[in-house]
């Protein structure tokens, strides 16, 4: 049976999974919300997004590429922590700060979508990530 503490590195990891699976589903309401205002058709969807389609409508799309890229280091360092045994208060820290970050990222892009704050909210949460790979790669080596 794991360590009822160690399972806790899982509990940002699944917020930020279900963050994505939300931003999952805001893909297919724009386009059909798009279609439906007669912006686009089914056709400017059958290879990807072509250029005819709004950036309002195309942002849910791009908001979600962002959760799937980045991340998966997050979720790796996560699953690392934990089978190494190396899961503490700090890593457990690091890990809601990262995602934290994350949710800030997209709730900028998906809102008002300025640059510079998505920029700042971006950066400080790869420097958050690094410092969790940084201090599990020391611990593991």
């Amino acid at each position: 049976m794991p360590d009822p503490a160690a399972l806790r590195i899982f509990q940002p990891v699944l917020v930020l999974a279900l963050w994505t699976m939300l931003v999952l589903l805001l893909i297919p309401l724009a386009r059909i919300s798009a279609t439906r205002r007669g912006a686009v058709g089914l056709q400017d969807f059958s290879h990807g997004e072509s250029a005819r389609v709004p950036p309002a409508t195309s942002l849910p799309n791009r908001a979600f590429m962002n959760l799937l890229e980045v991340p998966v280091l997050f979720y790796v360092a996560c699953i690392v922590a934990f089978l190494a045994g190396r899961v503490d208060g700090l890593a457990v820290a690091l890990a809601w700060g990262y995602v934290g970050l994350r949710l800030v990222h997209g709730l900028i892009h998906l809102t008002y979508n300025r640059v510079t704050h998505r920029f700042a909210a971006f950066g400080l949460s790869n420097f958050v990530l690094l410092a969790l790979l940084l201090r599990l790669a020391w611990q593991i080596f």
